[in-house]
């Protein structure tokens, strides 16, 4: 894994990620030397930023992180297929906050094709002793002490991950990313005003599938116990990529539907 830090000033600034949490962060994704998804994940980083109210700085167009990407990590560093993991945060270096300075780090893990599901199927539970908001800023990647949490219990559980619920006790997302469930020709996405992120990554993916006639696609308010009736669960995550779901508590499910579905999708980046 490739670090890369940079700061505006570092002999006078406080980064206030480490001390607060102020911080967003989004994923780029490169495949066959090439990023893919660069506008859509440019774009959800523009969102985030303003959402947390941080100054913008006039530099941070699209072209600053195509060059950026291009030169340290697809040419300098010789990496091919990846998922750069980019943070923006908050220094304290002005008289308020948003007029304040930023700055950022990112890591790029490299993995043999961001868009192929991962062979080894995930095993997830619920975990109820904690939730996650469903407001404006939990769509976008902060600090969440839940995350944190929820990844403990799973690992001291023996689990891949933990499905999070948000306080009415619908399914949200799990620490990682979002969850599909398919049933029949339906696949069923929580809403983003559920408590789901925003992911440039599964957008790409389930648009693709709704232009081209392969599923019906709906948004839907999921109860826990509806988790159960699905034939087969994808995971989403935009910091680590694609997975199948083979089992939650005593139920396991099947994943060659959907890995099907993700094949057709890999192969539109081709043509």
């Amino acid at each position: 894994m490739e670090n890369q830090y940079f700061t505006s000033d570092a002999l006078n600034v406080r980064n206030r990620a480490f001390i607060w949490g102020d911080a967003v962060k989004v994923s780029f994704f490169v495949r066959d030397g090439k990023l893919i998804m660069d506008e859509e994940c440019y774009f959800f980083l523009m969102a985030s930023m303003r959402k947390m109210r941080m100054n913008i700085p006039l530099t941070y167009t699209l072209e600053f992180f195509q060059s950026l990407f291009q030169k340290d990590i697809i040419d300098g560093k010789g990496i091919k297929n990846g998922i750069i993991n980019f943070q923006v945060f908050r220094n304290q270096d002005a008289v308020t906050l948003a007029k304040s300075s930023i700055s950022y780090f990112y890591e790029v893990e490299e993995m043999d094709d961001i868009l192929a599901v991962h062979q080894r199927p995930l095993e997830l539970d619920m975990i109820k002793e904690i939730n996650v908001n469903n407001n404006l800023l939990s769509n976008i990647r902060v600090h969440s002490p839940e995350n944190i949490y929820g990844g403990i219990y799973a690992q001291e559980n023996d689990l891949d991950d933990v499905i999070l619920l948000n306080p009415n006790k619908r399914i949200a997302r799990t620490t990682s990313g979002n969850l599909l469930f398919m049933e029949g020709d339906v696949i069923k996405v929580p809403k983003q005003t559920e408590g789901a992120y925003i992911s440039p990554l599964m957008e790409n993916f389930v648009t693709f599938l709704h232009k081209s006639k392969l599923a019906d696609i709906q948004e839907h308010e999921i109860i826990a116990f509806e988790s159960q009736k699905a034939e087969e669960i994808l995971m989403i995550s935009d910091e680590k990529g694609i997975f199948s779901v083979g089992k939650i508590r005593n139920k396991t499910f099947e994943t060659s539907r959907f890995t099907e579905l993700v094949e057709s999708w890999k192969k539109s980046f081709n043509s």
